[in-house]
């Protein structure tokens, strides 16, 4: 990568891969201002601060160091990030975070993109706010229970998949079977010093470490250590302990079931599809491989689909002694992460933008700053070649992302020798079909309907020969037709985006070392826009 990469910015809304909700909420619009706090405009984040400061209990800050410092012992922390760590003892160090599951080898493109958008939004905060130290988190979502979930990642259109029966909280699995599948991406990415590298961050990762959240955690690092990421994994008593309070409120008071569904109702009335839905208690139970909701039945609680049963008294006992086995779900996870970290912004994707927005009262109920809320960067890559066909092809960046009907007549259309539009024919004969009835108006108003019948089968007559062009030009076009939506499925697999599909390997294969860099300087956090990025 000699030469810069070159960039463009489409807005969220024309790519038609956002939902309305999200790109209202891009927009400020007044409706919503109800479910979140402050807007994440640079700004803004000094009122965030001072607020925070003031409710976050400073106790946490060495209880935070001191879990951090053992959950990397075992791994080579940059300078950077044990300079990050220590720093949280600091009354004037904040976070910014993003969550992400334990995806097989990162998953998704956008696992990059979520950490670089924090990594980013710290840099651009520490220049703007040179007083105050601002550390980038990646929460692992250690506790969560969907295997299906996170068990594959997609290499170059094949599907790399981890097979195993184990059950409960899935940063507890062991890594056991993906040696197997070590050998199958050995012959996947092939020959060469790039793919040599991914070998190696596989191998480390998942066939030396005893279980995933410690096999995420190495990758992670490796990634993303000398930008000075801070991994975290808050499955820890110590941790859970600080968040006591809140989870015996939760059982005793159902919180978030009662906040979280009156907010559900207002946002139900904005045509809005609820992403979560809250429990009378949002706290699962963990132990030996069991992760289970807890419920409440007349004063008696229980563990589902097993034995366990408390009185209330021996519950708020056992999770004072036991604070470990207590799992915030989805509705409770947010307000833990706010309790233990001295947290001002977190960074997520659409689908998460939504049920944070479906929170805040929740946060309001227990005391606790709510965060501003930032979707993070997304963008589609593309390689020098592929810009190149683009161009020969006569191909924009606004072409890419339609439908791959509308992206295929757009083509035969611009690319035909022949004018295959007949709107201006089908403006004329609606011109000659309104002369016609301003006479039947004035002469015989019985004439009306047959004009009227007339009219509709000349116009559908126009419009089929229209269609019938169209196809034979597909025909005739074929060839070029076919590059032209060769090249989107590549940028769009499976006619979706990019990030949503691709698997970071493919494009560290073409680009290697670079690749991260050049994402960290084209990255713009508080952008708002979709990136297009050529990469030379």
């Amino acid at each position: 990568m000699n030469s810069k990469p070159t960039t463009n910015y489409i807005p969220f809304k024309e790519t038609h891969y956002f939902s309305d909700f999200i790109c209202d909420y891009l927009a400020e619009k007044p409706e919503l201002k109800d479910f979140y706090h402050r807007f994440p405009k640079l700004e803004n984040f000094e009122a965030q601060i001072k607020e925070k400061s003031k409710s976050f209990r400073s106790e946490a800050r060495n209880h935070i160091t001191k879990v951090l410092e053992h959950q990397y012992k075992n791994l080579n922390p940059s300078d950077v990030t044990s300079k990050n760590i220590e720093k949280l003892k600091l009354e004037n160090t904040f976070t910014i975070t993003t969550g992400h599951q334990l995806n097989l080898f990162t998953g998704p493109l956008y696992f990059l993109f979520k950490i670089i958008s924090t990594i980013n939004l710290t840099k651009q905060l520490k220049a703007e706010y040179p007083n105050y130290n601002f550390v980038p988190i990646y929460w692992m979502a250690s506790e969560d229970h969907d295997f299906e979930e996170i068990n594959f990642f997609n290499f170059k259109g094949k599907k790399i998949q981890w097979n195993s029966n184990q059950t409960g909280a899935v940063g507890h699995f062991n890594t056991e079977g993906l040696d197997d599948v070590f050998e199958i991406i050995s012959l996947e990415f092939g020959e060469g010093s790039n793919a040599e590298q991914l070998k190696t961050w596989f191998k480390e990762a998942y066939l030396k470490h005893n279980n995933l959240a410690d096999a995420t955690r190495y990758l992670a690092n490796e990634l993303f250590g000398e930008h000075g990421l801070v991994i975290i994994d808050a499955d820890d008593s110590a941790l859970k302990r600080l968040f006591i309070p809140q989870m015996k409120k939760e059982m005793l008071e159902q919180t978030a079931f009662k906040t979280v569904s009156k907010t559900n109702n207002k946002l139900e009335e904005l045509d809005l599809k609820i992403q979560v839905n809250p429990r009378e208690i949002n706290l699962f139970y963990i132990k030996d491989g069991l992760r289970e909701r807890i419920v409440e039945n007349e004063g008696a609680y229980s563990v589902l689909d097993s034995d366990i049963q408390w009185s209330e008294t021996e519950l708020l006992n056992h999770l004072d002694e036991a604070p470990e086995c207590f799992s915030p779900n989805v509705i409770m996870r947010p307000l833990y992460q706010e309790v233990i970290l001295p947290n001002l912004c977190y960074i997520g994707g659409g689908g998460e933008m939504i049920y944070w927005l479906q929170l805040k009262s929740n946060f309001e109920a227990q005391s606790v700053t709510f965060p501003m809320l930032l979707l993070r960067n997304s963008a589609l890559i593309k390689t020098a070649k592929q810009a190149e066909k683009l161009k020969k092809l006569n191909i924009s960046d606004k072409d890419l992302f339609l439908d791959r009907h509308e992206f295929i007549n757009k083509k035969v259309r611009k690319i035909s020798n022949i004018d295959i539009d007949f709107s201006d024919q089908i403006a004329h004969l609606e011109a000659q079909f309104k002369s016609l009835f301003e006479l039947a108006e004035q002469t015989d108003k019985s004439f009306i309907g047959a004009v009227k019948a007339q009219e509709v089968k000349q116009l559908k007559g126009l419009k089929h020969l229209e269609k019938r062009l169209l196809q034979a030009q597909k025909r005739k076009l074929a060839d070029q037709i076919s590059r032209c939506t060769e090249l989107q499925e590549q940028l769009f697999p499976n006619q979706s985006l990019q990030e949503r599909n691709t698997n970071f390997s493919e494009l560290y294969l073409e680009f290697g070392d670079q690749l991260i860099p050049e994402l960290l300087k084209a990255l713009e956090p508080l952008k708002g826009e979709f990136l297009i990025l050529n990469l030379k």
